[in-house]
């Protein structure tokens, strides 16, 4: 060591030497000061040595010493990590271009960031250096440490061209092999790799490591024994993660050796890349635990298999929908075949799962596309499927188990053979069936026709001439209802349809409207004979031939019909019990007529009819000569009543009595009022002419002239003119001559506006108008009579009106109509129109509090149409979401589900899924959405909004598969509802968040 000391230092003295005779102490000094330097900088005394180096450089007379300690200032600062390190090194390179510790000075920095595991510094510096000038043994070191730089930053390129210049050196070779094998393995070079692996097998230090490689080398080129062997050899010398991939490459392996029992420890011992499995991943477990046929468990891995899109999702999705069918959940396999059937990687795997699709489709229904697309779609995908015959038949039957008729009907137009033609019958007659439920009877009718131009299955016949004739009686057409109604019974195959039941019921009613009451009374009877079971239709049936006997004057066959009516006690008892008291009256019974009719006015307090029942106690007081108590009577009537069309009547019957008695004065007075209180009507007109035979017998014609004059309606020279004008348009309208009696009519206001018969004139034309459809011209007219006051005609023109104002969706203006309607009707289907439209306006109007009060009081009714009942509760249940009271609403809908059909039934099951999830019943949920897509899928909105729930329940029951690719189809197929396409998005965003946390093949959204 001592002897290397003085060599070293006799060296550097030597360099610094130049002459005895230049030698001074200052020189000497810098020597000396040069040399401690050296010494601190050997024994890594960086800072100290930095700073006497920067001493020595700065006062040095000779370049060699200048640039030598220039050298060591910048190899101080790389040591000292300074900033300006790297700058101070290529300061000195650049200041002293011909120093000999140049190249030196890269291979020195370079070796130190090396030794420091800096390897991008270090690969900086190394670039630089010039490999000629490095004598044979620095060049193996630098070729190794320069190709390890590459090899750490992942530049194999240059990582190769350096370590394969030093795999034969002996010091170097083992390490080089060890890298250039391990990098064939990264790139997937798997021979090359075994090749280099297999020369360093014997190394002690790389066995470890080795084994791991080796393992996986054998799995990737396919030698699935020597993989398994050798990974299960590394296992018991395994750190924590490498024992996570050694049990991948086991059961991977024995997976691929189709060994799936000896896979399944292994596979579900893997931990993943970093905690996160692959959708690949997934399916191995999966497929596994399904060749084991552990169904439960295969689902519950190919479940987590999301946004697939590959050869293995694929597979996966297939298995994943056979696993399903095996659980017996359609619903979920439909998904998860229709996913399959979707990807084209596997055409075999694609067409079965077509099949798979298409017949759970029929089977369960589907909430994507109508059932007939469905089936149809695999005929066209495959049309030469050995299924053809069986998808064939399915087809022709799902046109009627879907109930989509609309969709059917669009699919079937065109086709001609005989079994299309017959699934065209009945879907035309159901398509029919449905319009008429929702009262578009116009509509409904056509397709009753459609149905009867292809008369294939007779019971269809039977029923679609049965229905049209119905959609005639409801569109007033009596006499072609009539025709209908008789080939309709005369129809074999008719016997045994439920439509027969009440065959006779129709044909009475028919002839009621008709006027026909001879056959009206033999068919109600008839029915009355043959059906006493139905109650509800059987009273009606008794209130009708009561009716039919009264108008008839059969006052005692009414009589008894009308107690028939009262003794069933259904609706309609007030109006049983007021007519047999007319009836009796008109039997010659006065008295007894009295009586019942006070008996009715006690007893029905609350009835419609009672302003009528006054004012006929009244009438027949007066007859009985007991006006006192008839004026009492009349005056109840006033006061209980104000706005009934009964009170002109009742005041100008008071009138009538105070004449008739003498009382001039008082009869003055009546008359006068009703002239000028009720301008235009009937009893007005009758006033007046009262008062002028009044005056006359008074002798005070010049006071009745001057009083006539303040009734702007009346014009005593014109009245001849007048009443002609009138009579002609009437008798026009009386023979049915519309257009004519519209013309007439016309020309009789624009002659007297306000003239004698202007309310009749207004209401016949708006009934004229409405009859031809006319509508708009209709309403003014109907407004005018509104307006004016109250007569017999209000009570229609308030009805007709209030109905054109709805149709219009003028809900503001419907309202004070229906409200007045609902005062003043004295028919209960009026009040009943009324208070059903008051709680859909009111609706509409966002005033829910008032829309769920009517709802409430048609509810109350003692028998209405099942779908007015429904839309109330539908009514109800909607005001209750809309406010937030979802308790009211979950009893609402649950009402509504009884009774409703069409959208109101899809969206009361829609709502019935939402409570179920909202109540954690997840398994229920999906079952009502099952039953809303089979049996509602023409009713799209509430579909979507169905699937959304579907998918929410699913996420919850731990399957993320079925859940987004629920999500997915949605936002795919149901772009028209924004809303629903908006919720799903934002759920799909959240769990695919969520399951990116365990499944790298997932990506995060946004």
């Amino acid at each position: 060591m001592a002897l290397n000391r003085v060599l070293t230092i006799l060296l550097i003295l030597g360099s610094y030497l130049v002459s005895p005779a230049q030698q001074s102490a200052t020189y000497t000094n810098e020597l000396v000061d040069y040399q401690k330097a050296l010494s601190l900088y050997n024994n890594q005394q960086y800072a100290a040595a930095q700073t006497l180096f920067k001493q020595v450089g700065s006062s040095a007379e000779t370049p060699t010493l200048k640039s030598d300690c220039a050298f060591y200032i910048a190899n101080c600062a790389i040591r000292l990590n300074q900033q300006n390190a790297d700058t101070l090194m290529e300061n000195f390179v650049e200041d002293y271009p011909t120093s000999t510790k140049r190249n030196t000075a890269f291979v020195d920095v370079a070796e130190y960031y090396f030794v420091n595991g800096k390897y991008a510094y270090a690969k900086k510096w190394y670039d630089k250096v010039d490999e000629n000038s490095l004598a044979r043994t620095e060049l193996e070191k630098f070729n190794f440490n320069n190709g390890y730089v590459a090899f750490t930053t992942k530049d194999y390129k240059s990582a190769k061209t350096h370590l394969n210049r030093v795999e034969n050196s002996k010091k170097y070779g083992a390490q080089a092999k060890y890298y250039i094998g391990y990098m064939a393995y990264e790139g997937d070079d798997y021979e090359q790799a075994n090749t280099y692996f297999d020369q360093v097998s014997d190394q002690e230090k790389y066995q470890e490591k080795l084994s791991y490689y080796q393992a996986d080398l054998n799995f990737k080129l396919g030698k699935f024994e020597n993989a398994i062997k050798l990974a299960k050899e590394q296992l018991p010398k395994s750190d924590r993660n490498e024992i996570s991939e050694l049990n991948k490459i086991i059961g991977e392996s024995y997976f691929n050796l189709e060994q799936y029992d000896q896979a399944l420890p292994y596979l579900k011992a893997y931990n993943g890349k970093r905690g996160k499995w692959s959708n690949t991943d997934y399916y191995q477990l999966g497929y596994a635990y399904y060749k084991q046929k552990d169904y439960e468990n295969a689902v519950a891995e190919f479940s987590k298999i999301i946004g697939g899109s590959d050869a293995v999702s694929q597979n996966a999705y297939y298995h994943l929908g056979e696993s399903y069918v095996h659980l017996g959940k359609k619903q979920e396999a439909l998904n998860a075949f229709r996913n399959a059937s979707q990807m084209d990687y596997d055409l075999k795997i694609q067409e079965d799962a077509w099949l798979n699709y298409a017949k759970i489709s029929y089977d369960i229904g589907n909430p994507y596309q109508s059932v007939p697309q469905v089936l149809n779609g695999y005929l066209e995908q495959y049309p030469n499927t050995a299924y053809k015959a069986e998808i064939e038949t399915l087809l022709i039957d799902s046109y009627i188990t879907s109930k989509n008729y609309k969709e059917a009907l669009e699919l079937l137009e065109g086709k001609n053979s005989f079994e299309n033609k017959k699934a065209y019958q009945k879907v035309a007659f159901y398509r029919g069936i449905e319009l008429y439920n929702d009262g578009d009877y116009q509509n409904a009718k056509a397709f009753f026709e459609k149905s009867l131009n292809e008369q294939i299955t007779p019971v269809y016949t039977a029923k679609a001439i049965f229905w049209k004739a119905e959609t005639d009686y409801n569109l007033s057409d009596y006499q072609q209802a009539l025709i209908g109604f008789k080939q309709f019974k005369q129809i074999d195959e008719a016997a045994a349809t439920p439509e027969m039941t009440n065959i006779d019921y129709n044909l009475a009613y028919t002839y009621f409207k008709q006027k026909n009451y001879t056959q009206a009374i033999t068919l109600f009877n008839q029915y009355i004979a043959a059906r006493k079971e139905d109650k509800v239709r059987l009273n009606d049936a008794y209130l009708r031939l009561g009716d039919v006997n009264f108008v008839s004057s059969k006052y005692k066959t009414a009589i008894d019909a009308y107690t028939e009516a009262i003794k069933i006690n259904k609706v309609g008892a007030d109006y049983a019990f007021f007519q047999r008291a007319m009836s009796i009256g008109y039997a010659g019974r006065s008295n007894k007529k009295i009586t019942e009719l006070e008996a009715f006015i006690g007893r029905f307090p609350k009835s419609t009819l009672r302003d009528d029942a006054l004012y006929e106690l009244g009438n027949s007081l007066v007859k009985a000569s007991r006006n006192d108590e008839a004026l009492s009577t009349y005056n109840q009537l006033h006061n209980e009543y104000p706005a009934s069309t009964f009170v002109p009547k009742a005041m100008l019957r008071q009138g009538l009595v105070h004449y008739n008695s003498g009382g001039n004065a008082q009869a003055l007075t009546k008359f006068k009022q009703v002239a000028e209180q009720f301008s235009s009507t009937p009893e007005a007109n009758q006033a007046v002419s009262t008062v002028r035979l009044i005056y006359i017998d008074l002798g005070r014609v010049d006071e009745y002239a001057a009083w006539v004059k303040t009734l702007d309606y009346v014009e005593v020279t014109d009245a001849d003119l007048d009443n002609a004008t009138f009579e002609a348009a009437e008798k026009k309208y009386v023979d049915g001559q519309a257009d004519a009696a519209i013309r007439q009519f016309n020309g009789y206001l624009n002659e007297f506006p306000k003239g004698l018969h202007a309310l009749q004139a207004h209401f016949y034309l708006a009934q004229l108008y409405f009859k031809k459809d006319l509508k708009d011209n209709a309403l003014p007219h109907y407004i005018f009579v509104v307006d004016a006051a109250s007569s017999e005609f209000t009570e229609e023109a308030l009805m007709r009106a209030s109905q054109i104002q709805l149709e219009k969706k003028h809900w503001e203006a419907a309202i004070p109509l229906l409200e007045r309607l609902e005062v003043q009707a004295s028919f209960p289907q009026n009040v009943v129109f009324s208070q059903s439209n008051l709680m859909k306006a009111n609706y509409q109007l966002e005033h829910y509090k008032n829309a769920v009060s009517y709802a409430e009081k048609v509810l109350q009714q003692n028998s209405i149409d099942k779908k007015i009942q429904s839309d109330a509760h539908l009514i109800i249940a909607r005001s209750a979401i809309k406010t937030g009271d979802q308790a009211k609403a979950k009893q609402a809908y649950q009402e509504v589900e009884k009774t409703a059909t069409g959208e109101a039934a899809a969206e009361a099951l829609y709502y019935k899924a939402y409570f179920q999830h909202q109540s954690n019943d997840f398994k229920a949920s999906n079952s009502t959405v099952q039953d809303l897509a089979k049996n509602y899928s023409g009713y799209k909105y509430y579909s979507a909004k169905g699937l959304v729930i579907m998918a929410k329940n699913h996420y919850q029951l731990g399957d993320a598969f079925q859940a987004t690719y629920i999500l997915e189809s949605v936002i795919e197929n149901f772009k028209d509802f924004e809303d629903v396409v908006d919720q799903a998005q934002e759920e799909l965003t959240e769990i695919k968040n969520e399951q990116a946390k365990t499944n790298r093949s997932v990506q995060p959204e946004d």
